[in-house]
């Protein structure tokens, strides 16, 4: 039986809407740090902050903190990457890295998911939503490759399906569901310890 340790979340365009669909599906009681990583392209400073406040004030029990340099990692917080930074999954912390971008995107989901792979292991839920690169469809293959669990939102209720199917076909074994299904199967999945893991069928 798994236990999960991280929930990390890719996305690009269609990635603001996405994110607060899913996060309203996930229960007060599953309080496993959530990391979202989102390209964020100059000037979409304004839409981040809408984005924070909104959550702080639907999600009122759960803290919104955008993510610094050897930040710690805390229960039932969620962390967005910063702009033009990689965002790092250590043990227990989080890092940024100012190296060059990877797939013309810094932030990258490729490196947080390789990161958060790396350290977690078969702890890490990838979930992959909305976008119009396929960055993330390596940082998947990476998560699933170290026995962590891929979600990737259906391309068919994706904004932008680029991102959805460059994962899909990098993966082997990835849940794929509606958006709207994402959150409630991640609280299930976190409060049965993974059981549930192989008893919901892909496509």
């Amino acid at each position: 039986m798994t236990s999960y340790k991280l929930i990390i979340i890719g996305c690009s365009l269609g990635g603001l809407a996405a994110i607060k669909t899913l996060l309203a599906g996930i229960e007060d009681d599953c309080t496993v740090p959530i990391i979202f990583i989102q390209h964020r392209e100059q000037g979409a400073e304004v839409s981040m902050d809408n984005l924070l406040t909104n959550m702080m004030q639907r999600f009122i029990r759960r803290s919104v903190e955008e993510a610094e340099d050897k930040m710690p990692l805390k229960q039932n917080c969620i962390y967005l990457a910063p702009a033009d930074y990689h965002l790092l999954v250590e043990r227990d912390c989080l890092s940024l890295s100012a190296d060059e971008p990877v797939t013309y995107a810094r932030p990258s989901i490729d490196v947080a998911f390789d990161s958060a792979a790396r350290t977690y292991g078969s702890g890490v839920i990838g979930v992959v939503l909305t976008g119009a690169s396929s960055d993330g469809a390596d940082g998947a293959a990476s998560i699933e490759n170290r026995g962590g669990l891929v979600i990737i939102q259906d391309p068919v209720t994706s904004e932008k399906d680029t991102l959805p199917n460059a994962a899909v076909a990098s993966t082997k074994a990835p849940i794929i569901m509606p958006l709207g299904e994402i959150g409630p199967y991640i609280s299930t999945l976190v409060r049965e310890g993974g059981a549930r893991r192989a008893s919901r069928a892909t496509g």
